[in-house]
């Protein structure tokens, strides 16, 4: 299903800034994530396979969530962005693996991959669109919360 509202003239896509931001909270969720397990190994006999269990950790977090059905990191919820296809859906296991795999891509060519998402009308990264995928804001709301009759805040 579409998010509400794609297509009309109203979507607001998720800038540069915006997404460094949720890079860097993720980051530090991430890698708070590795020392973890880490601390929780036998360093001198599981050295590589820590190091093998964080690289994949790594990968599945991002590609896992952006594949969910939140279509966000935690930081990019954090951030109020999710990454959706060209029609404003949901994107794919698959898609989001090839999302994160390009990214090394944005970065080989001294990160001009990500900065594209600075300039491009839809302000996508070069492997945003490399898999068709979109980083659009998300409409915060306030949620009302329902007192019981006669009660006062």
């Amino acid at each position: 299903m579409a998010e509400a509202g794609f297509g009309d003239g109203q979507t607001t896509y998720a800038g540069f800034w915006w997404r460094v931001l949720a890079w860097l909270l993720d980051t530090i969720i991430a890698t708070t994530m590795v020392v973890v397990i880490d601390l929780a190994r036998d360093t001198a006999t599981l050295s590589l396979i820590g190091q093998i269990i964080g690289i994949v950790g790594t990968v599945l977090y991002f590609t896992c969530f952006e594949a969910s059905a939140l279509r966000a990191t935690p930081g990019k919820m954090l951030c109020a962005i999710k990454v959706v296809d060209e029609r404003g859906e949901r994107i794919s296991f698959g898609r989001s693996l090839g999302r994160y795999l390009g990214k090394i891509i944005s970065a080989l060519i001294l990160g001009i991959g990500f900065m594209m998402a600075g300039w491009t009308r839809q302000k996508q990264a070069l492997h945003d669109i490399m898999t068709g995928c979109l980083v659009i804001r998300v409409p915060r709301t306030v949620q009302r919360i329902a007192l019981p009759a006669g009660a006062r805040m």
